[in-house]
């Protein structure tokens, strides 16, 4: 490794990588979320958002959906798990988007925001962000 590239490294995304970045932000739906006993009673209004890298294997050529990660399948997914049970953390919640995401083999690494939006008036949302990645 030569100096420059000790001091700016090459950023994942970048073409020598292959990395494409696919992302849904600020998907915003309704759950059953929380550890206390009024959040149990009604649900409540949480917004994700996810960031994905997804390893390029070669040139995009055939402009097929099948070709990609597709942010209507993954949007799905986040829907399916938060209609199924009550989950009492938002952290549970983010775990369970990220390992559905990752189960995509192309994607090595999601960050997973999870906000509670109407929990506090003097605050726009309150939650948790993860960062998990595939192992290669």
């Amino acid at each position: 490794m030569n100096s420059a590239e000790k001091f700016h490294p090459i950023r994942p995304g970048s073409p020598k990588f292959g990395i494409r970045h696919v992302f849904v932000h600020g998907l915003v739906v309704e759950m059953s979320i929380g550890v206390h006993a009024h959040e149990k009673e009604k649900p409540q209004r949480v917004r994700v958002s996810l960031d994905m890298s997804v390893l390029e294997d070669g040139p995009l050529i055939t402009d097929q959906i099948a070709d990609v990660v597709c942010y209507e399948e993954i949007t799905h997914a986040v829907r399916k798990i938060v209609a199924q049970d009550h989950i009492n953390l938002v952290e549970t919640l983010a775990e369970k988007i990220a390992d559905a995401c990752l189960s995509d083999e192309r994607i090595t690494e999601i960050t997973v925001r999870v906000e509670k939006l109407d929990v506090f008036p003097d605050a726009e949302s309150v939650g948790v962000e993860i960062c998990r990645t595939n192992r290669i």
